[in-house]
């Protein structure tokens, strides 16, 4: 399948950056050409006003959840694409708890093949680390990274690969081939039931607690299996403070770990409880004020190296039931570059070079992307995305590209908007509505 169709794109008024006095940013064939001020574009080239807007990379969402094959009532490819681009985002790692699961390059391929279809985003589909995601035989890595889509990233997210044996055998052949492990960190032994953070809060509201160590005990766990493998692994959505401490610890003995972090993670804490509204409920669970600060610094030390949504769609009915019973997750896409300057960006930790590092060019870094998450510079492949850093805007669910609806963001103002979005020199979205 081939990239989505080139043109002239010239877009006027922008602050790569957002450092010093506007400019116009050429691209022709997907190519940044020029960078300078009033520059002439050609004639038929599409025009975007930035109007003084921030220019960046194009987002790269190492951790969505697009449902297709299995869920299309929830999410689909074309849905969630729609959401990532409207959310800035040039490319989503789309995870592998599909129906059925993407164990295997039959599916991995159709994936691929379907984003490159809908062309508003890369799509590339994150392997299985087992069969089923049963945490019982390792899947065919070799053969998914084979495929079409050369799967580069591996995970059993949702569930953890918690057999220490299997997941060092994972590790080795993952080194092998060179591609990446992604360990959703919960031991499971430890939260059988458990639905809300282990702590005060839980405890008043009669809700069964999920401790910290389920997490964190995993975290060192596959560091030192890491280590011993010689390999990567990436931890998924960190959430406690103690996993900063063992992500510090790790990268100082030199173990070649990387770690997410979530928006909701950097925002939300677990006083949100209250209501027992199950649109709060998601995994691993909102925990502490202290720990979403910890989160935060960590983000802007590069101890947690990235931002990842861990977009997760559900229908109706999976969130209007009782706390205990809902499923877990909550949408992210569109809300994510707010959460960031809201939490980051507006307390002085990350300037708008920050905002670029942790949602665009680690990412891309960590899966050895070649074409996304570059620098802003003439030769370099345009996938660009245009911020309004002093427009605000109210999250209404019904208004949101998703399929579903479960925002725990619903009614809040946020601030910096989205006003265009570039895929390769192809105009994705401009002024909040998808153009193709």
């Amino acid at each position: 399948m081939t990239a989505p169709a080139t043109g002239t794109v010239l877009l006027g008024d922008v602050r790569p950056y957002g450092e010093g006095e506007p400019v116009d940013v050429l691209v022709v064939d997907g190519v940044i050409t020029e960078i300078g001020p009033e520059l002439s574009a050609p004639a038929g080239a599409e025009r975007i006003e930035g109007k003084g807007g921030v220019l960046l990379p194009g987002f790269v969402d190492l951790h969505t959840h697009l449902r297709e094959p299995g869920r299309e009532d929830t999410e689909t490819i074309r849905s969630g694409s729609e959401a990532a681009a409207l959310g800035g985002y040039t490319a989503v790692f789309a995870m592998a708890n599909t129906s059925p699961v993407a164990d295997n390059s039959t599916v991995t391929d159709n994936v691929w093949r379907s984003g490159r279809e809908v062309g508003l985003v890369d799509v590339y589909p994150v392997g299985a680390v087992t069969v089923g995601l049963e945490g019982r035989q390792l899947a065919e890595m070799g053969m998914m990274n084979a495929g079409a889509a050369g799967v580069r990233m591996f995970s059993d997210d949702g569930k953890c690969v918690d057999d220490p044996l299997l997941m060092r055998r994972a590790l080795e052949y993952a080194t092998g081939l060179g591609v990446l492990i992604a360990q959703h960190a919960e031991e499971p032994r430890l939260t059988v039931g458990a639905v809300a953070n282990e702590g005060p809060t839980a405890s008043r509201l009669g809700l069964a607690g999920w401790p910290r160590a389920a997490e964190e005990s995993i975290v060192i766990r596959d560091a030192l299996l890491a280590r011993d493998a010689g390999a990567r692994i990436h931890i998924c959505h960190a959430s406690t403070e103690g996993t900063v401490e063992l992500l510090r610890w790790a990268k100082d003995q030199g173990i070649a770990i990387t770690a997410e972090v979530t928006p909701h993670h950097l925002l939300l804490d677990d006083s949100r409880l209250e209501t027992y509204d199950p649109v709060n409920k998601v995994n691993p669970p909102l925990r502490e004020v202290r720990d979403t600060e910890a989160l935060r610094r960590a983000l802007a030390d590069g101890i947690v190296d990235c931002v990842a949504t861990d977009h997760a769609p559900h229908a109706a009915q999976e969130k209007c039931c009782e706390f205990a019973q809902a499923k877990p997750g909550m949408l992210g896409l569109q809300t994510a570059l707010p959460i960031v300057v809201e939490t980051l960006v507006k307390p002085g930790l990350l300037d708008w070079r920050g905002v670029a590092r942790v949602m665009s060019e680690r990412p891309a870094q960590i899966v050895e992307l070649t074409d996304q998450g570059r620098p802003i510079e003439v030769g370099e492949p345009a996938n660009l995305t245009v911020v309004d850093p002093d427009s605000s805007w109210v999250v209404r669910g019904d208004e949101l590209a998703s399929l579903s609806r479960n925002t725990p963001f619903e009614e809040m103002t946020m601030p910096a908007s989205i006003t265009a979005t570039v895929l390769r020199g192809v105009v994705t979205t401009r002024e909040g509505r998808v153009t193709r």
